[in-house]
């Protein structure tokens, strides 16, 4: 059964490229792909030597995927002792600094034992390395619940598709039944979600802090009320040069914190040019998303980030937490938070719905600050 399913697509897409007369049927093909429920993993381990064409992405997004940038990485924060006073001030203007200049930090001693963070980075590569048959149970398309297994979550949305897979699982504010989570990474995910929220509800502190607000304003708000986890696999490509990892784009909600293997791959845009990320061993990085970017009226900001097609043979891992508010104001409206205004700062954005919020993220695939652009005044 396994073997089979790659016979059967690789046959079909040889055929499909002898057949160039007849014209090319990217939808035929996307979807063709997306019912074998292989994903791109499955592509990787059966040993093709061209990738599918609906994976080849245009010539403006491909001419700069090297990075060419003097600057070394994004910035590293020492965690230590930051409930002592005198520590607390200087994290707290790190973190300030790094959020308005970068958008993103890495964070280290944040207090997570480093065995967790190897445990379910293991996990996630079980999951993924599992046979076609086995993670196709989970192979579905309903991004906004349960669990979700599927190789681009915005591929029919897309104009190209990405080299990755990724498992899905909402942990908050309606979590998937535990029964529903892979056997392979059950105990793992729900470990590191309980770990991943106190980092992010500790920084979220910071964060507020670095407004001039109290520490627990962004928890009384529910910033960390949503979360979905994410689990990719950027398998082996043999073409990386004609495709990405996750092409580049701004996360849309509060705070991302995302945990990575020692396989290399993303970029972060600062200053015009794309700088490597380098993994730092029992690091975590943490990025600000757009909603962050519009309640702090534009102090903190989103920024775009992506990740290069891998050339590793080693499957690249990454765990990301996507951290959002779940309780909306009564009026159905957020915007920048009033606390943050005056004649001198007024809003720079207006307020949105949380309507307009879902509209925007799931109508198209992934891009750059299109709610911060579409609202802003």
């Amino acid at each position: 059964m396994y073997i089979n399913i790659y016979s059967t697509y690789n046959h079909n897409f040889i055929q499909r490229k002898q057949m160039a007369a007849a014209g090319y049927d990217r939808m035929k093909e996307v979807k063709e792909f997306d019912e074998s429920k292989m994903g791109v993993k499955g592509l990787s381990d059966s040993g093709i030597t061209t990738i599918p064409k609906f994976f080849v992405h245009p010539p403006e997004t491909l001419s700069g995927l090297k990075s060419s940038s003097t600057f070394t990485g994004i910035p590293v924060i020492d965690l230590s002792n930051m409930e002592s006073d005198t520590n607390r001030v200087k994290i707290v203007e790190q973190i300030r600094d790094a959020a308005k200049t970068w958008g993103f930090f890495q964070v280290i001693n944040h207090g997570v034992p480093v065995s967790a963070l190897d445990e379910t980075i293991a996990a996630i590569k079980a999951f993924h390395e599992q046979p076609t048959e086995e993670k196709s149970k989970y192979y579905v398309r309903e991004e906004g619940r349960g669990v979700m297994y599927a190789s681009n979550n915005d591929l029919y949305r897309a104009k190209a598709a990405c080299w990755h897979d990724s498992l899905q699982v909402w942990m908050s504010p309606e979590p998937a039944p535990a029964e529903d989570i892979p056997a392979a990474c059950r105990r793992e995910v729900a470990e590191w979600d309980r770990h991943a929220t106190e980092v992010a509800e500790s920084v979220m502190g910071l964060l507020s802090e670095g407004l001039g607000l109290e520490a627990g304003k962004f928890k009384e708000l529910s910033f960390s009320g949503a979360r979905v986890l994410v689990g990719h696999c950027y398998p082996y490509c043999p073409q990386p040069d004609l495709t990405v990892g996750i092409t580049s784009h701004t996360d849309p909600g509060v705070v991302t914190v995302l945990l990575q293997n020692q396989v290399q791959g993303l970029q972060v845009k600062h200053g015009g040019e794309w700088v490597d990320v380098k993994p730092l061993e029992g690091a975590l990085i943490i990025n600000v998303g757009d909603f962050l970017q519009i309640v702090s009226n534009g102090e903190y900001k989103s920024v775009e980030h992506r990740v290069l097609a891998n050339s590793n043979p080693e499957p690249r891992i990454s765990i990301v937490i996507f951290f959002n508010l779940c309780k909306w104001k009564g009026s159905g409206y957020y915007g920048p938070l009033l606390e943050l205004l005056s004649p001198e700062k007024p809003a720079i954005y207006r307020d949105f719905t949380m309507q307009e919020f879902y509209e925007n993220f799931y109508s198209k695939g992934l891009d750059s600050k299109s709610l911060v652009d579409k609202i802003k005044l």
